[in-house]
């Protein structure tokens, strides 16, 4: 079994940082990528970033130049560090990763979500 475990929201005012992490554990074959995705009240879930073999990263356009992605391929954790937050960032973020766990079967994984709350 393949768990993703998120960590890091809270409630932050706007201008703040948080740090969010997602780590994964079980029957890991290789992870072929890992992101984060959000979803606020009323709105579809979006990619905010992704992280693809470790090197190439996507971003959501509102959030360029704010958050950063990086991945800890040693501990199978891929992290958001997320800095001048606004409101409008406050959502649930959800990890994302696609998963090997053998040499011919995988699939896509989610985390529980973590929230994440940005007062003005």
């Amino acid at each position: 079994q393949v768990q993703l475990v998120e960590s890091g929201g809270g409630l932050v005012q706007a201008g703040g940082s948080l740090r969010l992490s997602c780590a994964a554990s079980g029957s890991i074959f290789r992870i072929n990528s890992m992101g984060w995705y959000r979803q606020a009240p009323g709105k579809q879930r979006e990619l905010v970033a992704g992280l693809i073999s470790g090197l190439e990263t996507n971003y959501e356009e509102s959030v360029k130049g704010r958050f950063t992605i990086s991945r800890d391929n040693a501990k199978n954790t891929v992290y958001l560090q997320m800095n001048s937050l606004k409101p409008e960032d406050t959502a649930v973020y959800y990890c994302n990763a696609d998963i090997m766990i053998n040499m011919y079967r995988g699939g896509l994984y989610w985390g529980q979500g973590t929230q994440v709350t940005v007062s003005s």
